[in-house]
């Protein structure tokens, strides 16, 4: 995205950069006051003069502009008890309802920017940025990450094992993680990312291994079964103890990475015995019979469907004569995000939601550059990589901390913006003046390092725009923040994975399916709280203390351990045939998880204490 000019808006919902201009267009009424504000506004200056006089409390209780500093020891959520006219001074007063991170202060857009008549269309709005900013991370993450880092582990030759419990982990997990960190940023949000990852543990175990099973039964590899749930087993413990005890110190953080670093090594490991065993039974007997089955355990032995009947075969509509492009029309190509030949065949529904995407997906090919080592030019476009050298550092300039480091001044008066702009124009001038159209730069391979990072940080941008959004909802609707993790972060972060995982069983692989369910979240859960825990400890915290939401997250953390330990049991019990009953068995469980769930928010179900 060519961001070349930053806008300060003087409106009640502050802007930082233009990632927010659809909802600011479609949010922010102009700043013209009514005359209700202006009633308002008198009221207000008539009780500061009381405060003065010592006549600091209405009768309702609240304190007065005079005393606002008051208001600390409320509560965000009880806005929706306070009089209509009084709801946007409480939001601008209250301590816990003080805007942190993001590019939109929701909260003082839908309480102070809209009449009380309009509030439902703000909440709609919020609704539908909400659902868009998901497509973002889903399409930042799988068409722009998730490349680059295969692009990354090819150069540094990796094995699919490592690559695919690292770099393809962190590429699947990327909105999970990011989510995460997001939330702990702040102690209000933590129970929404303890929520999200419990809630999306429970969702991939249940209801996506379910379904996988439902569409395609099959016979699941034991050993890489046994070591995945083990270890996510250990890792739900390890943060339930951690909720128990309601804080999270250095050395409990650096656990979580440690633990990870541990099934790492212990996938590398596995896959040296089983090497080893395969070779000492192909030895001897040379094809006299057919080979037994232990090559069903190994996670190599799957085969790789992304770049074959996934993906589209382009070399059917290669040209028979030579053809070179021009420049320019290397340029519009490279940033046409739609297939004209694809387009002709899809039906309706599928266009429309292609047409909703082209303006996302074409911000992200101007920022963002893809590697992809299996093409003969490595995707290489010389016009439109050279503009990335401008646009990607000006993106992570931009969107680091919300653009608080870019909007900085040097010695000033110059812009910290400004100078990587200048640095980028450089940049783009030599790579340009150095390349060639048809012949890649032997440093290509840097760009798929330069698209992992600009990916990553629109990735984390819109998932703090997420959690921005979702503590609104919280607010307004007076959910916990748990709750809401569990049920729309968790879905919206899962969703993909589900259909993917069910696209993997109905074309045949069943196994890469179930393999993907435990292997996902187990990175997710141990990087999405250590790396947000020490994330939080960097900005000054040395303990990072949680305040579970009540019984709902023990119900969370229990039901989660529960599933877990019915596949310890079940699975093996049935000689790892995982069959349709199995699978039904495994939606129902989730079906009762959120019923109890739900009931247990809304006070149905509680604790009471002992007479």
């Amino acid at each position: 995205m060519v961001v070349g000019k930053v806008y300060r808006m003087k409106l009640n919902m502050p802007v930082k950069s233009w990632t927010a201009v659809f909802l600011v267009l479609t949010v922010l009424p102009s700043g013209v006051s009514t005359v209700k504000d202006r009633e308002e506004d008198s009221v207000r200056t008539s009780r500061q003069q009381h405060a003065e006089n010592g006549l600091g409390r209405n009768n309702t209780g609240m304190s007065t502009p005079g005393e606002s500093q008051n208001t600390s020891t409320h509560e965000c959520r009880d806005v929706m008890k306070q009089k209509p006219s009084k709801q946007c001074w409480f939001i601008k007063h209250t301590k816990d309802c003080e805007f942190s991170d993001g590019y939109i202060n929701y909260l003082q857009g839908a309480f102070c920017s809209f009449p009380h008549s309009l509030f439902p269309l703000a909440v709609t709005l919020y609704a539908v940025w909400l659902l868009y900013l998901f497509v973002v991370l889903g399409i930042a993450a799988s068409e722009f990450f998730c490349p680059n880092l295969a692009a990354i582990s090819t150069s540094l030759k990796l094995t699919h094992n490592v690559a695919g419990v690292t770099f393809l982990a962190f590429g699947n997990g990327a909105p999970d993680v990011f989510s995460a960190v997001a939330a702990f940023a702040d102690p209000r949000t933590a129970g929404l990312a303890i929520g999200a990852l419990f809630g999306a543990g429970v969702f991939v175990t249940t209801v996506v291994a379910g379904s996988v099973a439902l569409v395609k039964p099959f016979t699941v590899a034991s050993r890489p079964f046994l070591r995945d749930v083990i270890f996510y087993m250990a890792a739900v413990f390890w943060t339930f103890l951690i909720l128990y005890l309601r804080e999270i110190k250095l050395g409990e953080a650096l656990g979580y990475l440690g633990l990870y670093v541990l099934y790492v090594g212990t996938v590398i490991v596995s896959t040296l015995i089983y090497n080893q065993q395969k070779n000492r039974l192909q030895g001897p007997i040379q094809s006299s019979y057919t080979e037994p089955e232990l090559p069903s355990d190994s996670e190599d032995a799957t085969p790789s469907i992304f770049n074959g009947s996934i993906r589209d075969d382009e070399t059917e509509y290669q040209p028979l004569l030579p053809f070179t492009e021009s420049t320019c029309q290397i340029f519009i190509n490279s940033i046409n995000p739609i297939d004209s030949r694809k387009w002709r065949r899809k039906r309706w529904f599928w266009r429309a939601a292609k047409v909703v995407q082209v303006p996302l997906e074409v911000v992200l090919l101007l920022t963002v550059p893809v590697v992809d080592p299996d093409k003969d030019d490595h995707n290489w476009k010389r016009p439109l990589n050279c503009l990335h050298l401008l646009t990607g550092p000006l993106v992570c300039v931009l969107t680091f901390k919300s653009g608080q480091y870019g909007l900085l001044n040097i010695e000033g008066e110059f812009p910290v913006w400004a100078l990587v702009l200048l640095i980028g124009v450089f940049l783009s001038a030599i790579s340009f003046l150095t390349t060639s159209n048809q012949q890649p730069p032997r440093l290509h391979c840097a760009f798929s390092l330069l698209g992992f990072v600009v990916s990553a940080m629109w990735i984390n941008t819109a998932a703090t725009e997420v959690v921005s959004i979702l503590r609104t909802f919280g607010v307004v609707f007076d959910l916990s923040n748990t709750v809401l993790g569990l049920t729309l972060l968790a879905w919206g972060n899962s969703i993909g994975d589900c259909f993917s995982d069910i696209t993997m069983a109905r074309q045949g692989y069943p196994r890469m399916a179930m393999a993907a369910c435990f292997g996902g979240i187990i990175f997710n859960m141990l990087f999405g709280v250590g790396l947000g825990c020490l994330f939080q400890m960097f900005n000054g915290d040395s303990i990072v203390k949680l305040e579970p939401d009540g019984l709902l997250v023990w119900v969370l953390a229990g039901a989660l351990g529960l599933s877990l330990v019915l596949s310890f049991i079940l699975v093996p019990a049935q000689c790892f045939h995982l069959g349709r009953s199995y699978g039904i068995f495994l939606l129902l469980f989730y079906l009762v998880f959120l019923l109890v769930a739900l009931l247990t928010e809304f006070k149905v179900i509680e604790l009471r204490g002992s007479p």
